[in-house]
C-alpha cells in the first residue's frame, strides 16, 4: 500500500475508497484482530524488520534508504534503553542509590541518540531522502479511510521517556491528545506500556514534592543531578530532531520546490506549515522551554531543582 500510494497508483484526493480491495480487506482484519489501525508501520522497516543473510527489507536499492534505516532504528533502540531505565526507577523511588546508575544508563542511551542521529545527517543526502525515500511514508486509504504514514515516532518510548521526566504530562490537553492519536499506530505491547506510564507519578513530581524537606540530603543532590542531566539530554534531542532532521530534510527543500503548502507532503497529513508549528510546541515543551505563559512546560519547575543544587 505504501508503494502504491509512493507510485500513484493510488490517490486519497480523488478517491473515495482505496482500489486495493483485497489489500485493504486483509489489511482491516488484521488491523481489527490486533487493536491497531490497519496500515504499514515504522516498525516493520525498523525493530521487527528481519535480516536474511545480512540483507533486510527496503522500498528501494538505495544506500541513503538503508542509512536512513540504520540510524533510524540504533535512535529507537537508544530510546527504548532510556525509557526502561527511567520504568525500572519508579518502583525504586528517587532516593535510592540505584536510582542513580539507572538515570545514569537512561542519559548515555539518550546521548547515544544524539550520536546516531547526528551521523544520519551527515551521512543522508538531502534530495535521495526527500524525493525517493520520504514518498513511501505518505498518507493512504485503506478502505474508506484516509491514515497517515508510518512516522519514526510510533513507539512508546520516547512518550514514556516524556511522561516519566515529567517533561510532558498526560493531563495537559495538547499532550493528551497527541497521545490519543497516536495509541492505534503503536505496537499492542508499547499501547500497555504508554498507559501504564500514563497514570504513574512522574520523577520530576517526586523530586518536586521531595525539595522543601530533602534539598540538602547528599542523595537528593546526586540524583537531581543525574535527573536535571537526563532532562537537558532528552532536550536536546528534541531540539536536534527539530531543526536539523525536520528543517533540513524537509522543511528546507520543501520551500526550495514550493511545495510547503502541497497536501499529503508530510506523513502525518496536515500541511508543512501546521506540523512543523505543532513540533515546536513539542520540543519546547521536551526541553522545557521558556515560552512566557503560551502553553505549559515545566520551566519553573525545572529552574527551582536547579536553585537545590549546592
Amino acid at each position: 500500500m505504501a508503494a502504491c500510494r509512493r507510485h500513484e497508483i493510488t490517490e486519497p484526493s480523488r478517491e473515495t475508497r482505496s482500489p486495493l480491495h483485497e489489500a485493504s480487506a486483509l489489511a482491516m482484519q488484521l488491523g481489527a484482530s490486533l487493536g491497531v489501525v490497519p496500515r504499514f508501520a515504522s516498525c516493520h522497516l525498523e525493530t521487527h524488520n528481519q535480516a536474511v543473510n545480512g540483507v533486510y527489507k527496503t522500498f528501494t536499492g538505495l544506500e541513503d534508504e538503508r542509512i536512513f534505516l540504520d540510524y533510524n532504528t540504533r535512535s529507537v533502540f537508544a530510546f527504548i534503553r532510556a525509557s526502561e531505565a527511567l520504568r525500572q526507577c519508579l518502583p525504586l523511588g528517587v532516593s535510592h542509590s540505584v536510582t542513580y546508575d539507572l538515570l545514569l544508563s537512561a542519559k548515555a542511551a539518550l546521548e547515544a541518540v544524539l550520536s546516531y542521529n547526528q551521523t544520519l545527517f551527515e551521512k543522508l543526502d538531502i534530495d535521495r531522502f526527500f524525493y525517493c525515500v520520504r514518498p513511501y511514508y505518505r498518507p493512504h486509504r485503506v478502505g474508506l479511510h484516509e491514515y497517515r504514514g508510518a512516522n519514526a515516532g510510533d513507539f512508546a518510548g520516547i512518550n514514556v521517556i516524556d511522561l516519566l521526566l515529567g517533561l510532558c504530562q498526560a493531563d495537559d490537553p495538547y499532550y493528551s491528545q497527541l497521545l490519543v492519536d497516536k495509541f492505534l499506530f503503536m505496537r499492542p505491547e508499547d499501547q500497555l506500556v504508554l498507559r501504564d506510564c500514563m497514570r504513574r507519578t512522574s520523577l520530576m513530581d517526586s523530586f518536586v514534592a521531595e525539595a522543601a524537606a530533602h534539598s540538602h540530603e547528599p542523595w537528593f543532590q546526586r540524583n537531581l543531578d543525574m535527573f536535571l542531566q537526563v532532562c537537558h539530554a532528552h532536550g536536546q534531542t528534541a531540539l536536534q530532531h527539530h531543526e536539523q532532521l525536520v528543517n533540513k530534510f524537509i522543511e528546507k527543500p520543501a520551500d526550495d520546490a514550493a511545495l510547503s503548502n502541497t497536501e499529503g507532503l508530510t506523513a502525518s497529513g496536515p500541511p508543512l506549515p501546521v506540523l512543523l508549528k505543532s513540533l515546536r510546541k513539542l520540543c519546547d515543551m521536551r526541553r522545557a522551554a521558556d515560552v512566557q505563559g503560551a502553553f505549559r512546560t515545566r520551566y519553573h519547575d525545572v529552574e527551582m531543582l536547579r536553585g537545590c543544587l549546592s
